[in-house]
C-alpha cells in the first residue's frame, strides 16, 4: 500500500507542477478514486491516517482544499458502512478548526450538523443509552445489554417506515439467537401508534418486541441516534457495541444471517 501511495504522490507532483485547472483536477479525482478503492478493505484508522497523509502531502492551498473536500464527500456519502467516521475525522481535524475552508458557509453548517448527528453511533462504539416510555408509561432504558438488539426508529406517517414495518417480521422470523427489537415511535399520535402495535406481530420466541417512545424528546435520542428522518435501523452486540448503523432491510438481513451462523457454530 505504501508503494501505491508513493506512486500516487509522484503522479500528483507531476500533475500540479503548474497552476491547477479543471482537467488536472479531473485527473486528480480519478487518482483519488483509484486510491480509495485500493484501500477500501483497510481499517477506519488506516483510512483516517491515509487521508491526513494525502492532505499534508501537497503545498498548493487550492489543491490541498480540493483533496480534502473530495475525501470528505467520498467518505460522507460512502455506501461502505462505517466509512462516515473518516468524514467526521476530516471535519474535526481540518475543516472545523479552519485549517481548510469548505466551499461555503452552508456546507460548513451541513458538515457540522452531519458530525453532530452521527458521531455518537459510529461502528464499534457503545450504543447511547436513552430513557424511553413504554405504552403503559413505564420508564425503560434502551438498548439493554445481555442480548443482541435491533433499534427501529419509525413514524406511522412515514411511507418508507410502513413498507419496512411490513418487511421486518419476515426478517425477524429468521433469528435464532436471543434478540430484543426496540420499536421506537417518533410520532405523537397515540391512536396510530396503538394501531401499529396491534398490527406488528412476530411469532419468533427468540425475539422480544419492545414498544417505546419519548414524545417530549427528553432523552435527546434524535441527536444521539441521528434521527433527522425516519426510518432508522441499528444493530448492537450483546455488550451494546454498534455492529450496524443506518441499515436497510437487506443489510439487516445480512447481519442477522451472519450472526445466526456464528451463534449456531458456538452452540455446537
Amino acid at each position: 500500500m505504501k508503494l501505491l501511495l508513493s506512486i500516487f504522490l509522484s503522479l500528483l507532483a507531476g500533475s500540479f507542477s503548474q497552476q491547477p485547472d479543471s482537467l488536472l483536477f479531473a485527473r486528480l479525482d480519478t487518482m483519488l478514486t483509484r486510491y480509495t478503492d485500493a484501500i477500501v478493505m483497510e481499517s477506519i484508522d488506516v483510512k483516517k491516517a491515509e487521508s491526513d497523509f494525502l492532505i499534508n502531502s501537497v503545498n498548493d492551498s487550492l489543491t490541498t482544499q480540493h483533496i480534502a473536500l473530495w475525501l470528505y464527500d467520498h467518505y460522507k456519502d460512502s455506501p461502505v458502512m462505517g466509512e462516515e467516521a473518516v468524514a467526521i475525522h476530516l471535519w474535526d481535524n481540518w475543516f472545523k478548526p479552519g485549517t481548510i475552508k469548505m466551499r461555503s458557509e452552508y456546507e460548513r453548517f451541513d458538515a457540522d450538523l452531519f458530525a453532530t448527528f452521527n458521531r455518537s453511533t459510529l461502528i464499534g462504539m457503545k450504543a447511547p443509552s436513552v430513557a424511553m416510555k413504554t405504552p403503559c408509561g413505564c420508564r425503560i432504558e434502551i438498548p439493554q445489554e445481555g442480548s443482541y438488539s435491533i433499534l427501529f426508529f419509525f413514524d406511522t406517517s412515514c411511507g418508507k417506515c410502513k413498507l419496512e414495518a411490513q418487511l421486518l417480521p419476515q426478517v425477524l422470523e429468521k433469528i435464532t439467537f436471543p434478540t430484543k427489537f426496540y420499536a421506537v415511535y417518533c410520532g405523537h399520535d397515540k391512536k396510530e401508534w396503538s394501531k401499529f402495535r396491534s398490527s406488528f406481530k412476530v411469532r419468533n420466541r427468540k425475539v422480544r418486541i419492545v414498544h417505546c417512545w419519548d414524545p417530549e424528546i427528553e432523552s435527546d435520542y434524535l441527536r444521539l441516534y441521528g434521527v433527522i428522518s425516519t426510518p432508522r435501523l441499528y444493530f448492537t452486540d450483546t455488550d451494546g457495541e454498534i455492529l450496524g448503523r443506518r441499515l436497510e432491510i437487506e443489510s439487516l438481513d445480512e447481519i442477522i444471517h451472519y450472526i445466526c451462523d456464528y451463534y449456531g457454530q458456538a452452540q455446537e
